[in-house]
């Protein structure tokens, strides 16, 4: 047990630290190439963050562990809602731009929508409650339509301050920053999974409750580091960005392409409960932005009673 925990502790140093040196790497090398901070926010530092939740679900599936793929992305994108925007509102309120609150928001609401649809096989009279490779193809393709957005996005619209901003490092080191982050970020999650399934185990607890926890708030670290450090820094389009991004792509790739190449998760355990807390959170972020393009401290607050109320039902439940 007392290695198991040791393992653990190493794992999350290295995913986050991974994670740290590969947004560094990353973020330095898109400003070389002169890309706005929204856009950042929403690839650069939202992927280089989930990086540890994809290292971790294809490890999970790999090992038979599908409980731990489903609940390090649903737990990771309350998490990222409640958790990461709630202490940042607190720290400054948010400012969000029209086009985040009119079509990226959403985007994370339809794509919640549809996981919650393909994982309830149940409700249609499909059979026990699945993930299949269908399912993982299907939100794959929808992901697409996030990354023909992007590349609109990347086309049409560029911000003169982030043009400006300063270029931490040159780009063959930014690219040095990335190859390390994702060797630390891949082998951290080797010790994760191995851990944490070993905790588990031995305490006799449900890999469902193991998944939301401590693997999703492990994993999750990154983007808290990150949105909290770009509030106080006021670069707020990087702090909104890293979380829209990053729970658009926990569904879109972090469950879905593992699971399209690896195989189906079947006899999911998860309740409505957890998918409802999911879809609230978007549903949460998207009305506080909507109402004055700002989300502040009494809207953060509101936002970590939820993630304190959700979370002592998973534990004591």
């Amino acid at each position: 047990m007392f290695l198991n925990i040791i393992l653990l502790i190493i794992g999350f140093v290295m995913l986050i630290k991974g994670a740290d040196i590969l947004v560094d790497g990353a973020s330095s090398l898109a400003r070389n190439f002169k890309l706005s901070a929204m856009f950042i926010g929403l690839t650069i530092v939202s992927f280089g963050t989930s990086a540890p939740e994809f290292a971790v679900s294809v490890q999970s599936l790999l090992k038979g562990s599908g409980d731990i793929v489903l609940g390090n992305v649903i737990g990771s994108n309350i998490l990222n809602i409640l958790l990461i925007v709630g202490v940042s509102a607190m720290v400054h309120f948010l400012t969000v731009k029209n086009d985040t609150v009119k079509k990226e928001i959403p985007i994370i609401l339809l794509i919640s929508t549809l996981l919650i649809v393909l994982m309830n096989d149940s409700i249609f009279g499909l059979g026990a409650n699945s993930f299949t490779r269908q399912d993982g193809v299907t939100v794959c393709l929808f992901f697409l339509v996030f990354i023909y957005y992007l590349i609109r996005m990347m086309r049409n619209k560029k911000d003169p301050e982030t043009e400006e901003g300063e270029i931490k490092y040159s780009i063959p080191k930014s690219l040095l920053f990335v190859a390390i982050g994702l060797i630390g970020i891949i082998v951290g999650s080797n010790f994760v999974v191995d851990s944490a399934s070993n905790i588990a185990l031995a305490l006799g607890v449900s890999e469902r409750m193991v998944a939301l926890t401590i693997v999703a708030l492990g994993t999750s670290l990154p983007e808290l580091v990150t949105s909290v450090t770009a509030t106080k820094k006021g670069e707020y389009d990087i702090a909104i960005g890293n979380v829209v991004g990053s729970n658009i792509f926990n569904i879109g790739i972090v469950l879905g392409l593992p699971v399209a190449l690896l195989g189906g998760i079947s006899n999911i355990t998860f309740s409505m409960v957890d998918l409802a807390v999911m879809l609230l959170a978007a549903l949460l972020i998207f009305i506080f932005g909507l109402r004055d393009r700002k989300i502040n401290k009494k809207e953060g607050i509101i936002m970590l009673t939820i993630f304190v109320v959700y979370y002592s039902y998973v534990i004591f439940a």
